[in-house]
């Protein structure tokens, strides 16, 4: 009997994309070489790197809207850095609502002024603040949308007259969201996407060159760019895989499509937390997220 897994991360995959992988990992595309034996620069990769990108960029609504898909190494927390390295010149405010944002302020604040705009750490994070304001004059706005360990998700974005960035880890491709109010979104694979081991970065281009500072190449959103995303060795199983994930979802009907299942698995979920009296739901119940 197939299990079911409930944690963050990994997660489980769709049995098609399984065995597509699988059978990739044997011979791939007929060449009688294992996809982990090819060269990432011939073309039968890079023809998998560029189906990738653009799948991202197709199911987010971002197409020719001056985007840019990357498939980076490193996870999301080394983005917490790479942000602030590309964008961070003065000063960023941070919204601080559990564990993934704090740690992203902790490395901000190795480069600059960051100003927590608003935070539920006072509370454990069981809430979403609102009402908050974003100074105009800072270099961006960085959020998390969705919060693993403590069941909460942002579900209205505030309206910002500077670049806003958004850790999408946990909630990436669940939900239809206007995606052209983010400057930078970035993901890490392996919760909603496919196996650990690569970052989806997706960037608007023009906020970027901004800053004075020297940045190191492999931290350099610009050098990744130009390069396709090939600057250096990508990991080709990572990214083949979440290219099959991303061809399972949009033959299921896209992003509307998987966000009606989100959306009754978590009614499910917790209405029968609600109905127990041995349960008590920790995060606020208008900040539940569809994907905890």
């Amino acid at each position: 009997m197939k299990k079911h897994n409930f944690s963050a991360g990994p997660s489980i995959l769709p049995q098609e994309v399984l065995l597509k992988a699988s059978e990739a990992v044997l011979d791939f595309n007929g060449e009688n070489l294992s996809l982990l034996e090819i060269s990432h620069r011939s073309k039968s990769f890079v023809d998998v790197m560029e189906k990738a990108r653009s799948l991202a960029l197709e199911l987010l609504g971002l197409e020719g809207k001056g985007y840019k898909a990357l498939f980076l190494q490193g996870g999301a927390s080394t983005q917490f850095l790479m942000v602030a390295l590309n964008l961070l010149e003065k000063r960023a405010g941070y919204l601080n609502t559990g564990s993934w944002s704090d740690k992203a302020i902790k490395e901000a604040k190795i480069y600059d002024d960051i100003y927590e705009v608003a935070s539920s750490k006072n509370a454990n994070y069981n809430y979403i603040p609102k009402g908050y304001e974003i100074p105009s004059d800072y270099d961006y706005f960085h959020c998390t949308s969705n919060n693993t360990i403590f069941g909460t998700q942002i579900k209205q974005f505030p309206k910002c007259t500077i670049p806003m960035v958004c850790d999408m880890s946990s909630d990436i491709f669940s939900r239809q969201l206007d995606f052209t109010q983010f400057d930078i979104i970035y993901a890490g694979a392996q919760k909603n996407m496919g196996p650990a081991g690569t970052t989806l970065v997706v960037i608007k281009e023009d906020v970027l060159g901004k800053v004075s500072r020297h940045i190191p190449s492999m931290m350099d959103y610009k050098v990744h760019i130009s390069k396709s995303s090939m600057f250096n060795t990508p990991p080709v199983f990572a990214v083949y895989t979440s290219m099959l994930t991303m061809e399972w979802l949009k033959d299921l009907g896209g992003i509307s499509a998987i966000e009606k299942a989100n959306d009754l698995k978590a009614r499910l979920i917790y209405s029968e937390i609600d109905l127990n009296p041995l349960f008590k739901g920790f995060a606020s119940k208008e900040d539940r997220s569809l994907m905890n």
